[in-house]
Order: C-alpha cells, then structure tokens, then sequence
C-alpha cells in the first residue's frame, strides 16, 4: 500500500460512515432469527461502542480496539462458520445500502474474513 494513499477508513468516509454503520449493521443482525440470540443478553451501547473500534480499528481509522481479544470474547459461544457468513452477508448489504462501492465493501470483508478462525473458535 502507498503509504500516502488514504486508508480504508479515509475512503468509506471516516466516523460518518461508522457512526451510520453500526446501528443499520446491527439492526439486521439483531432482526435475524439466527444471530439475533447471540446478543440476547447484550448491552446495546456497549456493542455499538466497542464494535466502532473495531471497525474504525480494521479500516485503518485513528482508533485502537480496546475490546477482548476475539478469540477469548467469542469462545465457547457456538459460533459457526454459518453464523459468520450470516453477518458478513449483513454487513455487505448494510455497507451497499450506505452507498460504498465494490472495492471498498469487498476490502472490508476481506479484512473481517481475516479474523474467522478467531470468532468461529477454528485455532482453538
């Protein structure tokens, strides 16, 4: 990467984009019948919260994740390679409904394919 080109992060649109992102992402993950259990029990503050800094963190943005490792938030939840592949076909549409292109929704889920083995629990 050009280390002058923008980031990701720059080209999505920064916390604009984020700030949009997460409560649209999570309206359709909490709608779906087999990932909405998931966070049954979850404070939806604080996933939106955590969740902008991993996301302005895996774009490139200014943030550092300051969330549990996530192989240890994730362990021992259930989590399939199914259920991952649920909540990444929710995050492409969220992202194409906010207007991003091609490129920039499969870099995104390029970098978040990149974390399955940690949140299906595959390395374990």
């Amino acid at each position: 990467m050009n280390p002058g080109a923008p980031s990701l992060y720059e080209r999505l649109g920064g916390e604009e984009l984020i700030s949009a992102l997460i409560p649209a992402f999570y309206a359709r993950v909490l709608a779906d019948p087999e990932l909405g259990p998931f966070f049954k029990h979850t404070e939806l503050e604080k996933l939106h919260a955590m969740q902008r800094e991993f996301f302005v963190m895996a774009t490139g943005g200014p943030l550092k994740y300051n969330g549990r490792p996530l192989a240890h938030a994730h362990h021992g939840r259930g989590i399939t390679r199914q259920h991952f592949a649920r909540f990444t076909g929710h995050l492409t549409e969220t992202l194409f409904d906010l207007d991003v292109t091609q490129e920039e929704v499969d870099e995104v889920i390029q970098r978040i394919n990149a974390m399955t083995n940690e949140i299906t629990g595959a390395s374990y």
